[in-house]
């Protein structure tokens, strides 16, 4: 099951996993996330990355019930969870790098955390249950993006399971009430600032020293729902009437600049494209094909085409019509599960072999290399024998 978001919601989605009772994993990727809801004349510090950046999220699911939502890689979800129990790990630097082998790496972070008894099962099932309503809330809000469901086993172990329906309509619930809080709050990235004004109203200084304790501009409505272990809405709700007074203002954290690529049909000979930022990688696939006959020939039509920016081979590559493409997942502006998800969505490109060149072999890179439609992986550093063998066994004569 996959396909876009403006053909079928997120809930619609859920609705079907549960009734069929299935097992796997729910991949859904969106670009611009929250970036785009900013109110029209609203006045926010915005830092302009001149990025195009693509959120995705992991939905992991045992027999129709959810089981774990990761949010991109990063763990700081679950250390701002432990701010609010008061719990330093001390884990060691090596012990955070071995994590994400064979599960998501939140995932087996928070098992860690339970296994040193840093945490106990108690604890673990409050952070996990945050953690999936507020990705709840977030796939809710989405109106475009791609998703992809693949039926797997279940990671295991499993710390406990959440029916669907009660946690779907609890959070349709939330988000009708955040909506009421437009436009002062349209955001939980938004970031919470004191006003100077505040010092001269007639607010007690108990509540002005608590207000300075959370809007430091550095603070976003999020971080502060996970520090006080509440949802998103009630927190919102507590600094709303201090937003509408003036005294607290709301700022975005960032505004992503989205880039379209569109891919049009044509046909040509058998050539392979190598995306990759590093030019001595490039340069080592052209060196490695060339003594198999494969020859780079600059601009007049090459058998290998060696680019380093992936929005540049995007926009090429109707025209040079690839029969194989090697890819960094690691590119700048686009990374390799973008760029072949969104050849995965073209009719011309959707059966074309891709081959992720890529330094991490973790369980959250083959978990969404294989959603994304990848057709193989060759791990850095490589030698000449490991490139031929995949070239050959995708382009044969």
């Amino acid at each position: 099951m996959q396909g876009n978001l403006n053909e079928i919601d997120i809930r619609s989605i859920l609705q079907l996993i549960e009734l069929g009772q299935r097992t796997g994993q729910l991949l859904i990727e969106a670009p611009s996330f929250y970036g785009s809801n900013r109110a029209e004349g609203e006045d926010a510090e915005v830092n302009y990355s001149g990025k195009y950046q693509q959120h995705y999220w992991l939905v992991f699911f045992l027999n129709g019930r959810i089981i774990y939502c990761q949010a991109g890689d990063s763990l700081s979800r679950i250390d701002d969870y432990l701010r609010h129990h008061r719990v330093d790990t001390g884990l060691e630097q090596q012990q955070l790098a071995s994590l994400g082998e064979h599960n998501p790496s939140e995932y087996e972070y928070l098992w860690l955390l339970l296994e040193e008894n840093f945490i106990s099962p108690k604890i673990a099932e409050n952070i996990g249950y945050r953690l999936i309503c507020e990705t709840l809330f977030d796939l809710l809000s989405l109106r475009e993006g791609y998703f992809i469901f693949c039926q797997d086993t279940a990671i295991a172990p499993q710390l406990t399971s959440w029916e669907i329906s009660p946690l779907v309509t609890q959070i349709t619930q939330q988000l009708q009430g955040w909506n009421q809080l437009s436009p002062y709050i349209h955001s939980p990235e938004q970031l919470l600032v004191l006003a100077d004004r505040v010092h001269n109203s007639s607010l007690p200084q108990a509540t002005i020293t608590k207000l300075k304790q959370w809007a430091d501009g550095k603070t976003t409505l999020r971080q502060l729902a996970r520090y006080l272990n509440r949802d998103i809405l009630t927190v919102a709700k507590v600094i709303y009437p201090y937003v509408q007074q003036g005294w607290l203002k709301l700022t975005s954290a960032q505004t992503n600049n989205s880039q379209n690529n569109q891919l049009v049909q044509g046909q040509k000979k058998a050539k392979i494209l190598c995306i990759d930022d590093t030019k001595s990688i490039c340069q080592t696939v052209e060196s490695a094909l060339q003594a198999q006959g494969y020859e780079a020939m600059g601009c007049t039509l090459p058998e290998i085409i060696a680019l380093t920016n992936p929005l540049e081979a995007l926009s090429l590559i109707s025209q040079l019509q690839p029969n194989l493409v090697l890819c960094d997942i690691t590119t700048p502006q686009l990374n390799g599960y973008e760029i072949c998800a969104m050849l995965r969505q073209s009719q011309v490109f959707r059966y074309i072999p891709m081959i992720m060149l890529t330094s991490k072999d973790k369980f959250i890179d083959r978990v969404r290399a294989r959603m994304a439609g990848v057709s193989d992986y060759l791990i850095k550093p490589f030698n000449n024998d490991e490139l031929l063998m995949l070239v050959k066994k995708y382009i044969r004569g």
